[in-house]
């Protein structure tokens, strides 16, 4: 089965309360923007597991590589 970045996104989207999410890929690496209340107060690898755990076995079966950038709401608003 082929990895899209849109079943990437739908997998996040259902698993954790998201403001702003994109997923972009070509079938082999991908990268992630999220930007989530649940991050608020956590460390960078705490906010990477969040988004890991939505993905469940997936991680570990058909995505191979998936970078992301993990934003509270706040800090997403002070990006632009």
């Amino acid at each position: 089965m082929t990895v899209t970045p849109e079943s990437i996104r739908l997998n996040i989207a259902q698993g954790m309360p998201t403001l702003h999410l994109t997923v972009v890929g070509d079938g082999q690496h991908f990268e992630a923007v999220v930007v989530s209340d649940a991050f608020a107060g956590k460390s960078r690898v705490q906010r990477h597991q969040l988004v890991y755990q939505t993905l469940g076995d997936r991680m570990r079966a058909e995505i191979h590589a998936l970078s992301m950038k993990t934003f509270t709401p706040q800090e997403w608003q002070n990006q632009s």
